[in-house]
């Protein structure tokens, strides 16, 4: 049986209000739009935006960019797709990155064994491990704020204190490096992986870490908004009494 052919989603309508978006945080809306629709499965739909931004511009004005900008483009996305991995799957991030890199120029990758803009390898076979999770407690410690110790003795008291470990490992070596994305976009990544999973408990938890992180008020309200347009364009709603299950909320997504 052939695969289903999906409808669109991102038109050029949506594509128009989540890039011009007035609070938005610049150059924002691409990466925060394609994490989303690896979230909702979509990664077919991934190409349309990062064609639109390669073409007309990370601002809200078209402006054709030149190489180092739609470098920064194309690395801010990739990473924002690999830090989407710790909360969303694998999976999800592997099929993303594949269907982003079929549409990005061959001077735009970043290949194995040559500079890497996170400098990751280095830091998993060539620095001491106590370091990097050094880096991620203290980065867990920023976004968790005055409860942090009581968040991550939850999870080392989760029946397993491997879920803490894990924690730990996701936080050291993948979270906490933002040598691309800065610790506030770092935040709104986590957010477009969380809001489509309908999942307010850890939501909450990186909304305020997002301030914590150095965003706005106005910043995380606008990056929560275009997450739900995305969202809700993709079927999402909100659900009642009467639907026992399904694509949506079972209550108000989170804000602050």
């Amino acid at each position: 049986m052939p695969a289903m052919i999906l409808p669109s989603l991102i038109t050029p309508a949506l594509l128009s209000s989540i890039r011009r978006h007035p609070q938005l945080p610049s150059h924002s809306w691409y990466f925060i739009a394609c994490v989303t629709l690896s979230m909702l499965n979509r990664p077919d739909e991934i190409p349309k935006v990062f064609n639109h931004v390669i073409e007309r511009g990370a601002g809200n004005v078209d402006s054709a960019p030149g190489h180092e900008e739609k470098l920064k483009i194309a690395r801010k996305t990739r990473e924002a797709l690999v830090k989407l991995a710790p909360i969303g799957g694998l999976p999800r991030t592997i099929n993303a990155l594949f269907s982003l890199k079929n549409v990005t120029a061959s001077s735009l990758l970043d290949e194995p064994l040559r500079y890497s803009p996170t400098s990751r390898p280095i830091e998993v076979y060539d620095m001491p491990s106590s370091t990097i999770l050094h880096r991620g407690q203290m980065y867990f410690d920023k976004v968790y704020g005055k409860v942090s110790k009581r968040v991550m003795a939850q999870m080392d008291r989760s029946g397993t204190e491997d879920l803490g470990i894990t924690a730990r490992l996701l936080y050291g070596y993948i979270l906490s490096n933002t040598s691309v994305l800065t610790a506030a976009e770092s935040s709104y990544v986590l957010m477009a992986g969380l809001i489509p999973q309908d999942v307010n408990p850890q939501l909450k938890g990186h909304l305020k870490g997002a301030i914590n992180n150095g965003a706005t008020l106005e910043d995380v309200k606008a990056v929560r908004e275009i997450i739900i347009r995305i969202c809700e364009a993709s079927g999402m709603r909100r659900l009642d009494d009467t639907m026992p299950g399904g694509w949506g909320w079972r209550e108000e997504v989170a804000k602050l």
